[in-house]
């Protein structure tokens, strides 16, 4: 397989105050890779170091070869990287069908859109049938899935998703990875996933890296990792 993203020994900072350290990760295209770690390891500003977004950042990061440390976060969206956030980030006064089509606003290809805002509809049938509902009035996990649905209008290579099963209930959380695991086999889509249910994003994945302190103590196949009760004790919860 081809390495769709790339850290070369990242480094990032808030400010002066250093979260990462001389961090190397590889996601294979097409392939889930889980990040793992505890609250505070500096899972979620390596996603936004990936995106250029808040955080100072050394070392190289490339996609598909390229590097895209430097550029605008806008910029590294339009080259294919869709981040999710944790917390959602809808836009709650909106509609379904206008959170889709802010998705899209890169692009340019009006019909392709229409077409993609139904493949997506087709992954999600509830937003289907609330697309004129505004979208401040769905459930918690239906914004979650929103808020993924908007990330592939991007027509991502890549998406980062930041702690999707947080605040849910977990049959929706069950529902939701179930989704991701369809796009992930239908689409080819590389994802870079932070998720504290480690045991869930094991599942998803086929390989892992574990955080410590913002440096990075280990990395494996999710199978390997899941079954090794040593390392589920020492660093996973579970």
């Amino acid at each position: 397989m081809t390495a769709l993203l790339e850290l070369r020994g990242v480094g990032a900072a808030y400010g002066p105050v250093p979260v990462l350290q001389s961090i190397d990760l590889t996601v294979e295209d097409g392939a889930a890779v889980a990040l793992l770690g505890a609250n505070g390891a500096g899972k979620t500003t390596l996603l936004r170091a990936v995106c250029n977004m808040r955080v100072r950042t050394s070392g190289e990061i490339l996609l598909a070869g390229e590097r895209i440390d430097g550029r605008t976060t806008e910029r590294i969206a339009q080259m294919g990287i869709a981040h999710v956030p944790e917390g959602r980030g809808t836009f709650l006064e909106l509609s379904v069908e206008e959170n889709l089509r802010l998705g899209a606003y890169p692009r340019q290809d009006r019909a392709a859109i229409a077409r993609d805002a139904e493949r997506v509809y087709g992954y999600f049938p509830v937003l289907a049938e609330r697309r004129r509902q505004q979208s401040g009035t769905l459930s918690g996990g239906e914004q979650q899935m929103l808020a993924i649905a908007r990330a592939l209008m991007l027509r991502p290579r890549l998406l980062l998703l930041d702690e999707p099963s947080f605040g849910l209930a977990p049959l929706v959380v069950e529902k939701i990875f179930g989704i991701l695991e369809a796009i992930g086999r239908d689409d080819a889509i590389g994802m870079l996933l932070v998720e504290q249910n480690a045991g869930l994003a094991l599942r998803l994945a086929s390989h892992a890296f574990v955080l410590e302190a913002g440096r990075m103590v280990l990395s494996g196949s999710a199978r390997t990792i899941a079954g090794d009760e040593t390392i589920r004790r020492a660093y996973l919860g579970i």
